[in-house]
């Protein structure tokens, strides 16, 4: 569960850690889970660039599945709410960290990048962590720190961009306007990463000063 699928005050309250924890909903989010950890062998291992594209557009699609059965057949769990936030944060700050390592790698002779450096990947992981302590503050104030538009937008941006990062690997797929299309996804998925933390931070600060 990302930004884009952070359960509202509206919505049932999540039920504890027994028998209901082994749910279809929380079995999607453990296999996204190993899927990950499948991807970055794939991004390790170097050469599966579009089968490692694929990967990730799959697994990252998963993500709304499981927030959407939770809520529509009232599985919402403790277990699921620690997991799917967990979970979509390895996939993404992972792939991002990999991705790092990929910049002048060779490929079938060929020098490739994959645009990340590691600002980006410092700003995506650093928000996370940031955000992710400030919604386990406020909630246990009981306020409603549900997700906003700025948290999906940023979320989907950097689906993209990761994606077109993979791809840009690929020596079959050595477009001349890839990389630089790649480069511009990578900034913009950045610089919304950074307004969605303001974002947050703002909304935050309101709620505190409600008090």
């Amino acid at each position: 569960m990302t930004d884009s699928d952070q359960p509202t005050s509206a919505q049932p309250q999540p039920s504890g850690l027994g028998r209901e924890s082994l749910n279809l909903p929380n079995l999607i989010t453990v296999s996204r889970f190993l899927l990950a950890l499948v991807l970055f062998w794939l991004i390790d291992l170097g050469g599966h660039w579009i089968a490692s594209a694929g990967l990730f557009v799959f697994a990252a699609s998963t993500d709304w599945l499981d927030g959407y059965l939770a809520r529509k057949y009232g599985q919402v769990t403790v277990l699921g709410r620690i997991l799917d936030p967990f979970v979509d944060k390895i996939i993404v700050g992972g792939t991002f960290l990999f991705l790092l390592d990929k910049n002048g790698a060779i490929e079938s002779g060929v020098t490739v990048h994959s645009g990340v450096t590691a600002w980006m990947v410092i700003v995506v992981i650093g928000r996370e962590m940031f955000v992710s302590s400030l919604r386990g503050f406020l909630e246990q104030q009981g306020k409603d720190f549900s997700a906003s538009f700025s948290g999906k937008a940023k979320m989907m941006l950097q689906c993209v961009a990761v994606t077109a990062s993979l791809l840009s690997l690929s020596v079959q797929l050595q477009w001349s306007w890839l990389p630089a299309t790649r480069d511009v996804l990578l900034w913009v998925a950045v610089g919304v990463t950074v307004w969605s933390g303001f974002v947050y931070v703002r909304r935050a600060v309101m709620l505190l000063r409600e008090d």
